[in-house]
């Protein structure tokens, strides 16, 4: 038996045509999905990547583990929670990994025979980076049960698709460039600006029109779902396609300019939080099947342990497989056969990096309560009702109170019994050290002689572009 769990980082679930887009964005991953079973409402429970996939690989959200901030020197993960790929090598699968998170937080290492790590030369991981290193690895282990993590990172920015993949999805007419197209001008004039001047915007050249940037991200999809092509060509050329578990997963999604947010992942909003969700495996998983319910990221770690108990390949100590204590994760096999639509019915959700926030979504409704909005302007409760509003455009917090009152009760009760005591990380990370994001920011401004209370007075980025102009020139 293999195992290859796949991190389509920043992959936003709306964005693949799959999952209802217009366009021809992930024809290969559709064809995986087809073959397979996709979750049409998974989510990420806590963002961004560094929360997102401490998730996946212990089975519980921040609130279980403590880890609710991303980038942040507080937090840390005891060695005695247990972890997916320490779990499957004390099994007897052979355990490897290519992938960088071992650059944020060392636990992301753990419990790897071969950890292959893709930091080095250019700062942006491609993904056919990624495939040179794996294609050998799988092919020295092909005749072993295994258990590979690779992680993509071609929909993150910035977005620097190969130049053949953009006309696809920008319109040959339009001039990106075009001085006369003003649609940039809020994001190039926020609060965020200083970040991601230096992180996206100079690396992409001075766009002027905002569907560029959209075009480009799709671009980078389609680049992407070519990269998994050839990785499924490789196993089938193998011959160990059919004995594959396949998961694909989005670890967070994406904003494209919606809610403020410009081409990045945070707001509890459904663009970010919204993620793919695909399992294959020929013959023991349904084919076509898509489960319409709520499901989780912390869902996969039980799943892939009870696909393992279920095939009992020869060499793994399967009895060494139950569910460790305290999951917040549910297996997905009863969605997966059809005796259930998810797992739950309603999903709690947060962020600890750009603002501070939490969220409680059920079938019609989510709440949204903030704490701290960082470089944004959040009023403290939103409310939207997501089968008449999806893109959760009209606040209802203070039209429907009674609504908001009853879900905000919900969410408390659901932080407390999760705490069960215990100091809240979210408003330790706040109180001892704010927001990671924020504090960067501030880096950025206080090099170039400017205040966070001065640049948030007036965000122009002629005033940033000019200071950091001087501090360079002397």
């Amino acid at each position: 038996m293999k195992i290859i769990l796949i991190s389509l980082d920043t992959l936003r679930a709306s964005r693949l045509s799959g999952y209802g887009y217009g366009k021809r964005t992930s024809p290969h991953m559709d064809q995986i999905a087809r073959d397979g079973v996709l979750f049409e409402r998974a989510y990420a429970a806590d963002i961004p990547t560094e929360v997102a996939h401490t998730g996946v690989f212990t089975g519980k959200i921040g609130l279980t583990t403590g880890v609710v901030s991303h980038g942040s020197d507080l937090t840390n993960l005891p060695k005695s929670v247990e972890w997916l790929p320490n779990l499957l090598r004390s099994a007897g699968f052979t355990t490897g990994a290519v992938d960088n998170l071992y650059q944020l937080k060392e636990w992301f290492a753990r419990g790897y025979n071969y950890y292959l790590n893709t930091v080095g030369g250019n700062r942006w991981i491609d993904g056919s980076k990624i495939n040179d290193m794996a294609f050998p690895w799988i092919e020295q282990h092909k005749d072993e049960s295994f258990f590979l993590f690779l992680h993509y990172w071609d929909a993150h920015t910035p977005y620097l698709p190969p130049d053949s993949y953009v006309p696809e999805f920008y319109d040959a007419a339009k001039d990106p460039f075009d001085p006369a197209n003003k649609s940039m001008e809020p994001a190039y004039n926020h609060t965020a600006y200083p970040f991601f001047k230096h992180h996206h915007y100079d690396l992409v050249g001075q766009v002027t029109d905002t569907d560029y940037y959209d075009a480009l991200y799709d671009a980078e999809i389609r680049y992407l779902d070519d990269r998994l092509k050839e990785l499924d060509d490789h196993l089938a050329k193998l011959g160990i396609q059919e004995e594959t578990l396949l998961v694909l997963f989005g670890d967070h999604g994406e904003s494209l300019t919606e809610h403020d947010i410009y081409w990045d992942h945070c707001g509890l909003y459904e663009p970010t939080v919204h993620v793919p969700l695909i399992l294959r495996w020929p013959g023991r998983l349904p084919a076509g099947r898509r489960v319409p319910g709520l499901v989780q990221q912390a869902d996969i770690l039980p799943t892939l342990l009870e696909a393992v108990r279920r095939e009992a390949p020869d060499g793994i100590a399967t009895g060494k497989l139950a569910d460790p204590a305290g999951l917040d994760g549910r297996s997905l096999w009863k969605a997966i056969e059809g005796r259930a639509d998810g797992t739950r019915e309603t999903l709690y959700l947060s962020e600890c990096a750009w603002q501070a926030a939490r969220a409680i979504r059920n079938d019609r409704y989510k709440l949204i309560v903030t704490y701290d909005s960082g470089p944004f302007r959040r009023p403290p409760r939103e409310l939207y009702d997501l089968a008449s509003d999806p893109l959760e455009t009209v606040n209802l917090a203070e039209l429907r109170p009674d609504i908001a009152d009853a879900l905000e009760g919900q969410l408390n009760a659901f932080v407390a019994e999760k705490l069960d005591g215990d100091p809240d990380p979210m408003k330790e990370q706040l109180a001892r050290r704010g927001l990671p994001f924020r504090r960067r920011i501030e880096q950025i401004l206080n090099a170039a002689g400017l205040t966070w209370e001065q640049w948030q007075r007036n965000p122009d980025r002629k005033i940033f572009d000019k200071a950091t102009s001087d501090v360079q020139s002397h």
